[in-house]
């Protein structure tokens, strides 16, 4: 296989992988607006979960094998490097999982009275931005550093885009409707589980001008770009605990 095939082919895989979590978020989109089964929208989500995880935040890479003994190495310190980050990823899902858990006992098979339409909007600024996070670490990965700094300031808009969207859009008229912090339960655990979101992206979205800095000043290769990778696997698990939080948020159940 050529240097070019094997380019191509990793385009083409993150763009499939787009293709079908976009097709997901289409369905389930319909269904909560057909028949709300929660068993579909769950199904779903669990599905376009697996697709990051593993295409995406390339999750299989903890398991390849090490055979540098040499700590001082790149490729040891890149191992441990990932095992850290996954770990502190995990730890960051328990709070997250205990805002998802806590929506539900708190609500049930009610939801916040929300515009179904704006969250999937500002849904897919994320998953469209997902898309190109992958593209410019793939084109890192290659050695295309004009591409991976075109995809990853695209990546950077579209997550100030999601920002905007959820802080100056969708709290304000989520407060026109009566939805407010302490008003009642519903608003209290919106708000929680979209700010801490927000405050996430907005951490992302200062990684990213990091990484695209460095970057600029030719920290990163086609054989040494942990940064790159790490960004990539920070901005994905945002839109992972995003593929939860919207079905949770502006899908399932019925609007208080």
């Amino acid at each position: 296989m050529t240097h070019h095939t094997k380019h191509s082919g990793s385009l083409f895989q993150g763009l499939l992988i787009f293709v079908f979590l976009a097709f997901l978020t289409a369905v389930e989109f319909f269904i909560a607006i057909t028949n709300a089964s929660v068993l579909l929208l769950s199904i779903a989500a669990i599905l376009k979960v697996g697709l990051v995880l593993y295409y995406y935040m390339h999750v299989y890479k903890l398991l390849e094998e090490d055979d540098e003994h040499d700590h001082s190495s790149y490729a040891w310190k890149l191992a441990t490097n990932r095992l850290g980050l996954w770990l502190f990823l995990l730890s960051d899902a328990f709070v997250f999982g205990g805002m998802f858990v806590a929506r539900f006992n708190l609500l049930g098979f009610t939801r916040p009275h929300l515009s179904q339409e704006l969250g999937l909007i500002v849904t897919s600024a994320l998953l469209v931005s997902s898309f190109f996070m992958n593209r410019g670490e793939t084109q890192m990965a290659q050695g295309d550093r004009r591409g991976f700094f075109i995809s990853t300031s695209i990546t950077l808009l579209l997550g100030l885009a999601f920002l905007l969207g959820v802080v100056f859009v969708e709290w304000p008229q989520a407060a026109r409707e009566g939805l407010t912090v302490d008003g009642s339960a519903a608003g209290g655990i919106f708000y929680l589980m979209t700010g801490m979101h927000a405050f996430h992206v907005f951490t992302g979205l200062i990684f990213l001008l990091v990484v695209l800095n460095n970057a600029r000043k030719g920290v990163y290769s086609a054989e040494r770009h942990w940064g790159v990778e790490a960004a990539a696997v920070y901005w994905h698990f945002v839109d992972l605990v995003w593929i939860f939080f919207y079905p949770a948020l502006y899908l399932i159940g019925k609007a208080l």
